[in-house]
């Protein structure tokens, strides 16, 4: 933690079992544990959390942050469900879902602050504790840019093997919303989704997107998007990516999802930036591949 000998606004502590980097800008306040190299509160001063975060969670080795943003690296969601190339890498029984990146130790590689923002990045390096279900090598690195407007993820995979690399990933953002069947996301009108939930049919997006229950869609497109949930209205733009992930758990599935209180379905949603489905990304020896998203926020007019 050498990087943070001169650090005026960070400072390493604990939560629970996790290491944890507190950042407390004056124009700004984050949360940032090293397992998984999950930010789990960004509040730009005199705001409150831009994210979700359960209540319920425990902050414990060896299991995911509920809420946040969770890095799903390097495969994306169920990995029977991946395409070809990327199972390819797999191996083993039990192969967990999303990777092994969001409970994995990360490393602080750089800092930088200024007056008016802050950045600073970590980085997941081939390790022969992932042999067990993955053949590839390959390095991962997040940066991360706060500043009182903006919020910004950097993911970049650079192929360390000497063979051809595919991965799918995710930064998936968890978002408060002050009642779920009034939030709307715009810009995916018209975009083709697979919904998951009905046998992966595709689908065309008619409209806003709508909540009315458990939601699970991959769009195949990444637009630029507003996000209306009730008071606040977030802007997601995003870089590298050609797959959005949209997802709610509803009622039924919230009841069973471990850290997750059963009514808390309908105070959040996901909306994930992602190389998800189709939208795998193959890098060839020495290669890198950037996933990137900016989130910015503005209050409704009263």
């Amino acid at each position: 933690m050498n990087h943070l000998a001169n650090a005026r606004h960070a400072r390493l502590t604990r939560v629970g079992e996790l290491d944890v980097l507190e950042i407390s800008h004056p124009r700004f306040h984050a949360s940032l544990a090293l397992q998984g190299a999950h930010l789990y509160r960004f509040a730009p001063a005199g705001d409150q959390n831009w994210l979700w975060l359960s209540p319920s969670d425990r902050f414990e080795l060896g299991r995911s942050i509920r809420g946040g943003i969770p890095i799903c690296w390097p495969w994306f969601g169920d990995p029977a469900r991946n395409p070809g190339p990327v199972r390819s890498q797999l191996r083993g029984s039990d192969i967990p879902a999303h990777g092994f990146a969001r409970t994995a130790p990360w490393s602080l590689a750089g800092f930088q602050e200024t007056a008016e923002d802050l950045t600073l990045a970590l980085v997941l390096e081939p390790s022969v504790n992932h042999r067990e279900h993955w053949a590839a090598t390959a390095r991962a690195q997040i940066t991360f840019r706060f500043s009182p407007s903006a919020l910004t993820l950097e993911l970049t995979t650079e192929n360390n093997g000497s063979g051809a690399l595919a991965i799918t990933q995710a930064l998936h953002t968890y978002l408060p919303a002050s009642g779920i069947e009034q939030t709307t996301i715009s810009g995916l009108e018209g975009v083709t989704y697979l919904d998951t939930l009905d046998r992966w049919q595709p689908r065309n997006q008619d409209g806003p997107v709508w909540f009315r229950g458990e939601t699970d869609r991959i769009y195949q497109a990444a637009p630029d998007m507003t996000i209306e949930t009730g008071e606040q209205i977030y802007r997601l733009t995003a870089r590298g990516s050609a797959s959005t992930v949209v997802w709610n758990p509803g009622p039924d599935k919230a009841r069973r999802l471990s850290d997750f209180p059963d009514n808390a379905w309908t105070s959040m949603l996901c909306v994930e930036t992602a190389n998800a489905a189709d939208d795998y990304r193959e890098l060839s020896a020495g290669q890198k591949h950037t996933l990137a998203m900016t989130l910015s926020r503005e209050r409704r007019a009263s």
